[in-house]
Order: C-alpha cells, then sequence, then structure tokens
C-alpha cells in the first residue's frame, strides 16, 4: 500500500541524468571538478591566443544546432562542441579589436559570473537572494554617490542600458501623468520626450514600448563635434508646448555611440529646472568618467540629474551584462513604478524585483563588485586615462594626414575620421572607406566598425583594449598609408 493512498510509478533516473547536475551530497564532485577545469582550461587558451587570430572571423551561415540528442552527449563531446564555437565567435580580446563600445572582461567578473550561476540566486527579492540583494543596494547607492547624489538615491541593475532607459523614461511619465494605474485614458495631448538627434535609438525603443510612440521623440539638433544644443533643446520645448503637445523628459547622452560625444550637461539641467521636466541621462558609456580625477570634469552637470543610465559593462570592463539605473529620489521607484508581490515575504527591504522592470533576473552585482574590489577605483582611473592618451595619439595621426578628415573632437575614447583622397570623386568615398576597412581586417588583424553617420561613411576606432599599444596604433596608420598609396600610384 502507497504511502497516503498513492499509487503511481517510480521514475528512477539515470547517472548520466544526475551527472548533468552537481550533487549536493559530494556523489560525482571529481567528474564535476574535471569538467570545470576542462572549461577553464578552454576558455584560459582561447583568451590568452586572441593576438594570433583575427578579430572579426568570417561569419558561417552553415552552421547546425537544431539536433537535440535523445540521450546527451559525452562531456568531451561537449568541449570539442565548444571549442568550435569559440573559434567562430568574434574575438574582442585582440589588441587590434578597436570597433566598438565592447570591453575585455576582468577576470573577477568572469569568475563572478561563474559564482551566480553556480549559486543561481534570484535577484527578484531579499528571501531568494539575502546577500545579493543587499549588496546591489549599497553598490549602487555608492556609485550614485559618485555620481553627486545623496542619501536618498537609489538604483536597480538591469539587463542593458536599453532596459535601463526604459525603467527611467517609464518612471518619469508616471510621474509627470497618472499612468501608472489610468494608462494615457486620462491624459490629454502627446506627451513627448526630447532627446539629442544622434542619441541612442532606445529612447524611441523605450517612447515605443511605453505608448508614447516614436513620433513622441523630439529631435534636437547637435553642433559640429555632435552635442545638443541647448538654444534649439529650448526653441522645441516651447514649439511643442504651441503645438499642445505634453513636454515631460530630457535625455541627455553622456558618450554617444558614433562619436563618444558628451552634451553640456549643466546647460541642458538649467533648461530641464526651468520648464519643470525629468532630466535623464543615458551615461551607459561615459558614466565611468566618474572613476576618472583627470576626466571626471567632462561630465559635471549630471549630479543635477533625476535619473542615469550606467553600464559597467562598457569602459569599466565587466563581462556582459551589467547595466545599472540610478535615481537621485529611490522613493520614486516605490511611489511612480513599485508593483507589490503578494507572493513575497513582506520584510522592511524592498524586493528588488518590485521596482525593477526586471522580475527574476541573474546576479550581475557580483561580478561588478568582485571587480572593483580587483582593480580599485585607482585601477580604473588609470585604465580611463589610459584611453584617452591612446585617443589622443590616434586623432594626432588622422590631423597629420590630409587625406583623412575628423568628424569631431573626442569628449572620450573615441575617434570617427573618414578617408577623403583627393584623386577620387567624392561621391566614391564611401566605397573607399569600406575598402580600407577591410584591408585593415584582412592585413593588419585590424577592427574599425563602419556606421553610416549623418548620411555617410565613417571608421569609428574605440580605443578601449587596455592590452592596444602605441605601436598597434603606428600598425593601424601604416595600413592606411599603404592603401591610400595605392591610388597615388595609379
Amino acid at each position: 500500500m502507497a504511502v497516503g493512498g498513492w499509487k503511481g510509478v517510480v521514475i528512477l533516473l539515470n547517472k548520466r541524468v544526475l551527472d548533468a547536475f552537481i550533487s549536493p551530497r559530494s556523489t560525482n564532485a571529481s567528474e564535476i571538478h574535471q569538467v570545470m577545469q576542462a572549461t577553464l582550461d578552454l576558455i584560459t587558451s582561447y583568451v590568452s591566443t586572441a593576438a594570433d587570430r583575427t578579430p572579426l572571423p568570417t561569419i558561417r551561415r552553415d552552421a547546425a544546432y537544431r539536433d537535440f540528442p535523445e540521450t546527451g552527449r559525452s562531456a568531451g563531446d561537449i568541449m570539442q562542441a565548444l571549442r568550435n564555437i569559440l573559434g567562430q565567435s568574434l574575438n574582442p580580446s585582440h589588441p587590434r579589436f578597436i570597433g566598438h563600445m565592447d570591453s575585455i572582461p576582468t577576470i573577477m567578473s568572469i569568475v563572478g559570473d561563474l559564482v551566480s550561476a553556480g549559486l543561481n540566486n534570484n535577484m527578484l527579492s531579499l528571501e531568494m537572494s539575502p546577500v545579493l540583494s543587499q549588496m546591489e543596494m549599497q553598490v549602487l547607492q555608492e556609485v550614485g554617490r559618485r555620481f553627486g547624489y545623496g542619501e536618498t538615491a537609489r538604483g536597480v541593475m538591469l539587463s542593458g542600458g536599453t532596459l535601463a532607459n526604459l525603467q527611467a523614461l517609464t518612471v518619469a511619465r508616471n510621474c509627470a501623468f497618472p499612468t501608472l494605474k489610468e494608462g494615457f485614458a486620462s491624459v490629454e495631448g502627446q506627451p513627448v520626450i526630447f532627446t539629442s538627434e544622434v542619441a541612442h535609438t532606445s529612447v524611441h525603443k523605450a517612447a515605443m514600448v511605453m505608448g508614447i510612440g516614436t513620433s513622441g521623440v523630439i529631435p534636437v539638433r547637435t553642433n559640429t563635434n555632435s552635442q545638443m544644443i541647448p538654444a534649439d533643446l529650448e526653441k522645441k520645448i516651447h514649439q511643442a508646448v504651441s503645438e499642445g503637445r505634453r513636454p515631460f523628459a530630457i535625455v541627455a547622452t553622456a558618450g554617444t555611440t558614433v562619436t563618444g560625444s558628451i552634451d553640456p550637461l549643466a546647460e541642458i539641467a538649467r533648461i530641464a529646472s526651468r520648464y519643470q521636466l525629468w532630466l535623464h541621462v543615458d551615461a551607459a558609456y561615459g558614466g565611468a568618467l566618474v572613476f576618472s580625477t583627470h576626466h571626471r570634469h567632462r561630465i559635471d552637470g549630471i549630479e543635477e540629474a533625476d535619473s542615469i543610465a550606467f553600464n559597467p559593462q562598457k569602459w569599466m570592463y565587466v563581462a556582459k551584462t551589467c547595466a545599472m539605473v540610478l535615481f537621485k529620489d529611490g522613493s520614486v521607484l516605490e511611489t511612480a513604478f513599485r508593483i507589490a508581490a503578494p507572493y513575497m515575504n513582506d520584510t522592511d527591504f524592498i524586493n528588488i524585483g518590485e521596482i525593477s522592470v526586471q522580475g527574476t533576473r541573474h546576479a550581475d552585482i557580483l561580478k561588478l563588485w568582485l571587480s572593483l574590489q580587483h582593480v580599485g577605483t585607482q585601477g580604473y582611473a588609470q585604465l580611463i586615462d589610459a584611453s584617452y592618451d591612446l585617443v589622443e595619439s590616434f586623432v594626432q595621426r588622422v590631423n597629420d594626414r590630409p587625406y583623412l578628415e575628423l568628424d569631431s573632437m573626442p569628449d572620450t575614447n573615441l575617434c570617427c575620421f573618414r578617408g577623403t583622397p583627393p584623386q577620387i570623386p567624392e561621391e566614391e568615398w564611401d566605397q573607399w572607406n569600406l575598402t580600407l576597412q577591410q584591408a585593415l581586417l584582412r592585413d593588419a588583424h585590424t577592427f574599425l566598425s563602419l556606421p553610416t553617420y549623418r548620411g555617410r561613411r565613417w571608421l569609428r576606432a574605440v580605443l578601449l583594449n587596455p592590452f592596444t599599444s602605441q605601436e598597434d596604433i603606428c600598425r593601424v596608420f601604416e595600413r592606411i598609408d599603404q592603401q591610400y598609396k595605392s591610388i597615388t600610384e595609379r
């Protein structure tokens, strides 16, 4: 007779299925250790030889990942499959991978990801992540302090800057209108956001998701250095009001995607205050400057923002994903965003999942904390300052060549430039820059991105990798000179 009258078939899991997990009774500890060691060896070998491979491998279209085996494959077979995957992946660890805002990860952020995965705690609530929830609250308050925020500041971590901008603008909307409960039913006139004409597309995505529509994002003109023009911002605010629209937020940028430009934050903050508009600063990239003594002044005025998006996964070298949104007045997360979760224990600690656009979430805070512990704030300052030294050298080399054109003077460690060889027609310059990009990748193992910006193709260098040297930069320009010489010798 079964206990409690239960009748059924007892399913005994075979050893291979159980060995897919770490046994809590140490029955397979040695086997798991072998798998972990093999994985560690694989990663270390791949990353430590990154300079021997091209930064951007040929993208294959014949990969097949639809085969789900019935009985499972051995760990050895899977390690071989991983080797193949690594060999076909982007190689951002190469010292001349300088085309995107994608950094190499600190050792401790790799460790943090591994430990977080092993713990598998859920950042939804204090009960489900007792240590890491408190760590996130304290670390983000300290980061907020470095931005110039006070004791009332609070923030949450999110999976990328897009979600950080979305949450900030949603809070701004809910503070300006009764949309938390009622939506837009009682709102007359279209709510609108003002942002730079070269701002990140995530602002438009946020407007779409929030129900404002992309037409609710009003572009503000930029100057020759791709920075928002305050006078045009004020003009656009007056125009929107006269049209019966409802301004509620301004998004300034500290580190634009293509040129790394920083908007005049202090001037924009004064305008936001004058018209009582929420000021959000997208500092996904440039926010790292709070750790630099020499370059912190570039983001002066950011302390006046109501909210800030910041991605340590970029200039702080933390493995993806690692992003946050900070609020000067943390109480708005409770009053203008919180959705209580009745299935969670009621404590005096507000569960992060209740005040975040995400619920279940990976514990990204651990790899940020570990990286800060290992690198130290002075170490981060050195990394940022070294980036500026490299970009200064890069810009000088562009300016030394009459056939190269600089888009703007860098505010960060980005250099956006292009070739304008007088020997060929101007309408062929875009194609020449494409050819140059491909030649650099093929012959100098150098990857520069090629964004279309203001209707033209530009080469973009992001001097982010700490192993990129002056010798690497010299090699880049030697190959650029060769490409130009081939025109003059025709």
